[in-house]
Order: structure tokens, then C-alpha cells, then sequence
């Protein structure tokens, strides 16, 4: 019987131990989607104790706790520190089989040095220690970045953000390098005719325009789009339920816009045709500027109602959604295609039934002009866990080159979430080791060995232009 989590965790053999101790374990990270502060990481922010930079925000812990039957005082209310840790404490032996339990584990020994396992009998002990070293210089948020050898952080931020985090840390000349990435969502979220306005007023202001027409928002946003490029960015992300597409539409889109800015709510279509609309003109915004963009796919948000109007959004009341995808998405990615004004482009999916959707979809726009330029990201939200990411490298295999894979990322709001990249790269390294095992693969380890570290590090580098 193996050891739990030893240094072979997750490597099945020799050989997937040799690719992974080899070519993997060691090469740099490129966190290129993720949703830390950057104005933690500019200012190196100190944290006071573990719950602060473990528990704060971690909505997939959250969840597991409110499972466990956890009073949300504990959670998210008003417990003390130490009394959310004590809860977290408790639900982590009740975690197994979820991957929780293993990020824990590796996140207590990567960056505390901790092998013991997390239950209420040690917690004090635990959490005396941890919270001693991440209230210490040693333990700052770029620290944390430099120990596990991160090279690049793409952070998350809206168009009505004003970089200041991003400009002051570039001044510094520091070795890492921190890049806004470009979200617009709120820009194409009219269903609250109210809180529309609110976000248009705020984006007319920074780009220095009153906005009152679709002309006016397309301008605007532009406008935020050069200011983005300027300070670094060159990635836009986007997380919508579904793309859209029309041949037509009774309604233009400006006319939708002028009846919201009345107070009037659109119904679905004109909704879906507006989303359509304003998204068709931010790709060819990105194009000119050679950006890469991403689209998340496929999530139901904020279905507890009673807790999104407490808690508010980005809680842990989401799930995976079973929306179609192929035949908008299709026709969506191809009208950008035929004028030549298709980005790079990374595609997620939330839903597993769409894994070979999304991977057969990317090959009908590689062109040849870059390598892998339509990419089936890596397993996403409620995926990223073994079993997704399984399932996403073989669907990718199967129907398209994983080895012109950009790899993992965090999507992490914690900076403890690293190690997430360490269980990425066993995972990939243990599914070649099987193959070659199994007589599937020749055992050339170098070059298996080379792919091993493209994926890793090497593709994402050549991908991304930061």
C-alpha cells in the first residue's frame, strides 16, 4: 500500500514518476486566468493568520462546510478567525474523495511544511504555526508567488477598473510579471435595467463620454481597451451561459439599449441578441489589438436566491448548467472567422457532456497561423479536480493535439492555490506514463518528456504575448 501523498502522489509508474520529477515538477508557472488582487500582490500584502489567506473567499470550502451542516457564523458571518478555522478543521476529514482534501494537504505541505493531517484534534496546533509564518515578510503575497516559482499573473478586471495596482507594480521592474486581463461582463448585463445605468455611468466616466447610444458603448469600451493594452494587457476573458448568434433580429441593438436606459428590462431574445451584438464588436477589438480572449461557458449562477440577496454573488450557489453549445458557438466563432478577425481563443466548458463539443469545436478554426490558436482550456471550476481533468486531456487527445495544450491555471482567488499546477502536471504526466505502460506510447522519454514540459510551461510561453 502506497503512502498518502508521498512524492509520488498520483504517478501510477516509473516512467510517469521520471516525466514528472524530470520535465514537469520544476518548470515556472504562467497563471494566466485567475482572480487574485493585484492590489494585494502591488502593495505584498501580509496576512494575519491562516483563515485570512485560506478561508477568505474560498467558496469551494464554503460549500463543503454548509454541507457538513456548518452555521454560516462560521463561514462567512461573524465568527472569529480562529473560530472558522476550527469549523474548517472539522470538515476536512469529512472532505475525502473530494478534491478538497487533497489541496489541503498539498497546500499545508508546500507552503508550511506540514504532512500531518488536518483534523480538529491539531487544529489549534495547525493553526498557531501556519498563522505565525503567514503574519511574517517571509510569507507576503509576492513571496508566496516567488516560492512557487510563478512568472506571470493575469489577474481579472473590469473595464471600469483603473490599473493602479497593475501601473505601480510595473514601475518596480520586479522579476514577475502581473498583467491586467480584460472582463467585460457588466457591460452586456442588462438584465437589471437599474444597475445597468449605474455600471454605464461609471464607464462613460473613465472613458470620458456620456453613453446613450450602442455607438456610444462600443466606444467607450474601446477606449478601455486601449487604456488596458497600454498598461499590459492582452488577454480578455468573458463568462457567459451560452454564446449567441443571429442572422436577424426585429430589434437593433441600439434600440434595446435606449428602452433599458428608459428602466425597461429586455425580454430573452433581445437580451441574447444584444449579448450577441456587443460581443461580435469586442472580438474585432481584440483582433486588431492581438489579443487572446477566453470564454467560460456553461455555468448557473446565483441559484439560491434567498442567499444571493444575503450573501450576495460569487458564494458557493452555483452549479454546472446544461446548456446547448455547438450551434451557436459554431456560427459565432466562423462569422469572426470569414473576415479574418478571429483572436486567438480559448474556449471552457463547466459541463462535462460538452468535452468533446469543445474539442472537436476548436479544431474546425485552427488555420495554421499559430500554433494550437483555438484552445479547449483546461478543466474548469467543478472540473478541475482528476477525474475532469482526465476526462478534458483525453477528449483533447482523442480529437485534437494535446500536445499544443496551453495547460493549467489557477482561477483562484487564493494565494495558496498554486500547488493546483503541481496536481495539473502529476496528473498529465501520469496519464502518459500509463500509456506507455500499457504499450500505447513508445518509451522515448525524451521527447515524451519535451511535450510534458510544453504543456507545462513552454506553450503557454509561446502563446501568450505578455
Amino acid at each position: 500500500m502506497k503512502k498518502f501523498m508521498d512524492e509520488d502522489f498520483l504517478l501510477e509508474n516509473d516512467f510517469a514518476k521520471k516525466l514528472y520529477h524530470d520535465y514537469a515538477k520544476d518548470q515556472p508557472i504562467i497563471d494566466y486566468h485567475c482572480h487574485l488582487s493585484p492590489h494585494d500582490i502591488q502593495k505584498d500584502r501580509i496576512f494575519k493568520n491562516i483563515t485570512e489567506i485560506w478561508l477568505h473567499g474560498d467558496h469551494y470550502k464554503w460549500r463543503a462546510m454548509r454541507t457538513l451542516g456548518i452555521q454560516e457564523q462560521f463561514i462567512t458571518g461573524s465568527g472569529s478567525d480562529w473560530e472558522k478555522f476550527e469549523a474548517w478543521a472539522e470538515t476536512v476529514p469529512y472532505t475525502m474523495r473530494n478534491p478538497l482534501f487533497h489541496w489541503t494537504h498539498t497546500e499545508l505541505k508546500r507552503y508550511f511544511g506540514i504532512a500531518d493531517l488536518l483534523a480538529p484534534q491539531n487544529a489549534r496546533a495547525i493553526y498557531e504555526q501556519t498563522s505565525e509564518l503567514t503574519n511574517s515578510q517571509e510569507f507576503s503575497t509576492r513571496h508566496l508567488l516567488a516560492k512557487m516559482k510563478v512568472e506571470t499573473v493575469c489577474t481579472t478586471d473590469d473595464p471600469v477598473d483603473d490599473l493602479q495596482s497593475h501601473i505601480e507594480f510595473k514601475k518596480e521592474n520586479n522579476a514577475m510579471g502581473l498583467f491586467p486581463a480584460f472582463r467585460p461582463d457588466k457591460a452586456y448585463a442588462l438584465e437589471n435595467p437599474s444597475s445597468y445605468r449605474e455600471y454605464l455611468k461609471k464607464l462613460g466616466e473613465m472613458a470620458s463620454l456620456d453613453i446613450t447610444n450602442f455607438d456610444q458603448l462600443v466606444e467607450a469600451l474601446s477606449k478601455r481597451i486601449d487604456y488596458f493594452h497600454f498598461h499590459g494587457c492582452r488577454m480578455s476573458d468573458h463568462g457567459l451561459e451560452q454564446l449567441y448568434h443571429f442572422s436577424q433580429h426585429p430589434n437593433s441593438p441600439d434600440a434595446i439599449l435606449k428602452e433599458v436606459l428608459k428602466g425597461n428590462a429586455p425580454n430573452k431574445e433581445d437580451l441574447h441578441y444584444f449579448k450577441y451584438s456587443l460581443l461580435l464588436e469586442l472580438c474585432k477589438l481584440y483582433h486588431a489589438k492581438g489579443w487572446t480572449q477566453q470564454f467560460h461557458l456553461g455555468a448557473l449562477r446565483n441559484n439560491n436566491s434567498r442567499m444571493l440577496k444575503a450573501l450576495g454573488p460569487d458564494t458557493g450557489f452555483d452549479s454546472i448548467g446544461d446548456f446547448g453549445q455547438a450551434a451557436a458557438l459554431s456560427r459565432f466563432l466562423d462569422e469572426l472567422d470569414r473576415e479574418d478577425q478571429l483572436s486567438q481563443t480559448i474556449l471552457y466548458n463547466i459541463n462535462p457532456r460538452d468535452n468533446e463539443v469543445i474539442s472537436t469545436m476548436v479544431g474546425n478554426f485552427n488555420d495554421g497561423s499559430v500554433k494550437g490558436k483555438i484552445q479547449f482550456g483546461s478543466g474548469w471550476w467543478f472540473l478541475d479536480q482528476k477525474d475532469g481533468m482526465e476526462k478534458q486531456l483525453n477528449a483533447l487527445s482523442n480529437m485534437g493535439l494535446v500536445s499544443c495544450f496551453v495547460g493549467m491555471l489557477t482561477d483562484s482567488r487564493s494565494f495558496l492555490s498554486f500547488p493546483r499546477h503541481e496536481y495539473f502536471r502529476r496528473i498529465l504526466c501520469n496519464l502518459f506514463g500509463k500509456d506507455v505502460a500499457n504499450g500505447e506510447l513508445p518509451a522515448d522519454e525524451k521527447w515524451i518528456g519535451q511535450i510534458i514540459a510544453d504543456i507545462s510551461y513552454h506553450n503557454a510561453k509561446n502563446y501568450f504575448l505578455f
